[in-house]
């Protein structure tokens, strides 16, 4: 790399530095992603309730409960955490579930309403969805999955931008969650000017950074 993790400054960097770090991200997307793959369905599994444990707590602390919260979760692929029972029982206590949709490429993530009625199709890169009648919501809260992440809030993402495009754009900005295994952690992943710092990471160990006055 051009430059070492603690001594990184994004507003001050040459093009190769750029050059660089695009070419460390897609080499360390590749790898988290094929060590996520590989971890047997049980520990994926496992991960994924403690996650959602974290997470009901989490808006229940800072939230007082889902109860009239508008929350976008995402559709698990590649093997992110499952959250999905806790869709469920968010919806049923009261919040509105929304989930992410490309409907246009390279502009903001459109939110559409989840039920567990709704009749999913297939989007943006074969990911189930809501169909296009359903309702648009704009979310208080969204959940980022991580492909990797570093302390300070920062997330490494598949690279399309989208998440950090979307966030950018909405105001005001969501409480934005990131989601991710505590394997997935990073010295850094050189953060560069668009990218949207979070609000707090999730891991299966806990709460992993919660911003301040957030």
């Amino acid at each position: 790399m051009a430059a070492e993790a603690g001594h990184y400054d994004p507003q001050a960097v040459s093009p190769q530095q750029t050059a660089d770090v695009a070419r460390w991200r897609k080499a360390e997307r590749n790898r988290l992603r094929a060590e996520r793959l590989a971890l047997p369905v049980a520990i994926r599994q496992s991960a994924g309730e403690a996650l959602a444990g974290h997470l009901r707590e989490l808006i229940r602390n800072r939230f007082s409960g889902a109860n009239g919260c508008v929350i976008s979760f995402y559709w698990p692929i590649k093997g992110e955490p499952d959250l999905r029972l806790l869709m469920a029982e968010m919806h049923a206590q009261g919040a509105a579930i929304a989930l992410p949709i490309v409907e246009t490429k390279a502009a903001p993530l459109v939110f559409r309403l989840w039920t567990p009625e709704t009749q999913l199709v297939r989007g943006d890169w074969n990911i189930p969805v809501p169909p296009p009648n359903s309702p648009e919501l704009i979310p208080g809260i969204v959940l980022t999955p991580l492909v990797g992440w570093a302390a300070g809030g920062f997330r490494l993402g598949y690279g399309g931008g989208y998440f950090d495009r979307t966030l950018a754009a909405m105001s005001p900005r969501p409480y934005s969650i990131g989601i991710g295994l505590e394997s997935a952690q990073l010295p850094s992943i050189f953060p560069q000017p668009h990218d949207i710092l979070l609000e707090a990471i999730l891991t299966e160990a806990g709460e992993r950074y919660a911003k301040e006055g957030a």
